[in-house]
């Protein structure tokens, strides 16, 4: 029997990290060396930040190109991994009776794409995106997160992209720039939070100390509920870790 997959949460940051040269992308292909090849990925984007819960559920899913401001060669990334029609319809069965939509029109957007061509660089796993419910707290967003945790024992691959540090207001461009400390602090805290397994400050976040500065919008945190959620108590790891533009962290979160 295979091994079981992790839960995975990948700290995105801006998507040029896709294109040049970092230590992230060599991070992200690093931790991809370690992985067994999944069945399928289920992917939480911060970038799918909407009314309601949907899942991707056509065959071919498109890249979706959203940015802008961004150099041609940017938009001309194509990520042509399949979808699985069959388990977005065993997702919405498991997330009943929360309603679910069996989406034809989204497809994998840059908060999935930029990533995982480096994780899984054939792009020859089906690849499956699960949206946010941008009406629902917090704790709905764990809780979802638990109810996706036995398609782990099914080598589902879950997956959630955001970044637990994410203010585009004190983002700068400057490569050298370092990080601000309550950005330091709040990462940091997050880190004691999972390392300890308490996952109810996590749940409510924005009581943390400098959380109005370190997740001033919701969408880039939320992910990591989601993994939480499908991580449980497995052991916790760090495949990734730094800062972009001093006010993104880039810490990716393994549980398992």
């Amino acid at each position: 029997m295979a091994a079981r997959p992790p839960a995975l949460f990948l700290g995105h940051g801006n998507p040029m990290l896709t294109l040049t040269a970092n230590p992230y992308a060599e991070a992200w292909r690093a931790l991809g060396a370690t992985l067994a090849r999944p069945r399928a990925v289920l992917c939480v984007s911060a970038h799918w930040y909407v009314r309601g819960t949907g899942v991707t559920a056509m065959a071919e899913p498109r890249t979706i190109h959203d940015f802008g401001g961004f150099p041609a060669e940017l938009s001309a990334v194509e990520y042509p991994a399949p979808g699985d029609p069959a388990l977005a319809l065993d997702v919405a069965a498991l997330l009943a009776p929360v309603r679910v939509v069996l989406d034809q029109d989204w497809g994998l957007d840059h908060g999935t794409w930029t990533v995982l061509r480096h994780v899984f660089p054939a792009a020859d796993v089906p690849v499956l995106q699960l949206s946010i419910d941008a009406t629902q707290p917090p704790a709905f967003h764990h809780a979802l997160g638990q109810r996706l945790a036995p398609l782990r024992d099914e080598d589902v691959l879950v997956v959630g992209s955001g970044n637990i540090v994410h203010n585009l207001r004190r983002f700068t461009w400057d490569p050298a720039s370092p990080a601000a400390d309550w950005a330091e602090r709040f990462d940091g805290l997050c880190r004691s939070l999972l390392d300890a397994g308490d996952h109810a400050p996590l749940v409510d976040y924005e009581g943390l100390p400098d959380a109005a500065l370190a997740a001033p919008t919701p969408e880039h945190y939320l992910p990591l509920l989601y993994v939480a959620g499908a991580g449980g108590s497995d052991p916790v790891s760090y495949p990734v870790t730094g800062f972009d533009g001093g006010s993104m962290s880039m810490r990716s979160v393994r549980f398992g």
